[in-house]
């Protein structure tokens, strides 16, 4: 269970929220009838591409923590997103080849923190992540973080593989992971790169491996035949690191 500092109940401070532009993970909207304050919300929400999911009164009352929520549960992220322009604009600000990590439907929130850490270590520019099938900036996020949420610009986009297009149309040189590319070593990551990682169980799905430039194996000597998401992260991430910086 999330914080419950997270949770939002009742119509008065989800439309408030949503007025403030406070980042929203989820919105839970009672599925019966709506009457006219639960449809502004509604359609506040959606204005702001925010995910909707209708339940029932049941679910809203497990969700809620007082029964006070009059038909609307809102889930809060710990920290605000941004847009993917504004992690471009830390690396010109830098003067430095943008470097991202975009993360194909990861839904462990631990996973998520520990990859936040490792991408402000290794100085990357920000990470991507989908709205849906994809766990968001939640309270064991930002543990798990250490820190880390409050310093790497975390963007939420609609879909992973029309985002890689438009990187791509900036000069982005995409590369996924996966245990049938080539071996790390042999793969150019300089340059302005997007590194995709993908989901604990499914990996990077096909469609969005289809748009990679590259496909990047992790060299694998043991009996098992995968990483954990974050390892496998760390690993990529600090052979960029190698050939980007260090001859």
């Amino acid at each position: 269970m999330e914080n419950t500092d997270l949770i939002l109940e009742g119509r008065n401070a989800v439309m408030e929220a949503l007025k403030a532009n406070r980042s929203i993970d989820k919105l839970f909207v009672i599925d019966s009838r709506h009457d006219g304050p639960l449809k502004s919300i509604i359609a506040e929400a959606r204005k702001k591409n925010i995910l909707v999911k209708f339940v029932s009164k049941d679910k809203l009352n497990e969700i809620s923590s007082g029964n006070k929520h009059q038909g609307v549960v809102a889930y809060a992220a710990a920290y605000n997103y941004v847009e993917v322009k504004d992690i471009i604009n830390v690396a010109n600000e830098k003067n430095e080849a943008p470097f991202v990590i975009i993360l194909d439907s990861i839904e462990d929130p631990h996973n998520l923190g520990a990859i936040l850490r490792t991408a402000n270590i290794a100085g990357v520019h920000g990470v991507i992540i989908p709205k849906r099938r994809a766990v968001g900036l939640t309270a064991t996020v930002a543990k798990t973080s250490a820190g880390a949420i409050e310093y790497t610009k975390v963007a939420r986009v609609t879909n992973v593989a029309r985002t890689i297009d438009e990187l791509k149309k900036q000069g982005f040189w995409i590369a996924c992971a996966d245990m049938d590319g080539e071996l790390m070593y042999n793969v150019d990551l300089k340059g302005s790169l997007a590194l995709v990682i993908g989901s604990e169980g499914e990996g990077v799905s096909r469609i969005v491996k289809e748009k990679c430039d590259f496909i990047v194996n992790i060299p694998m000597k043991g009996d098992i035949t995968s990483l954990n998401a974050s390892v496998a992260t760390g690993i990529l991430t600090y052979e960029a690191v190698r050939q980007r910086e260090y001859k």
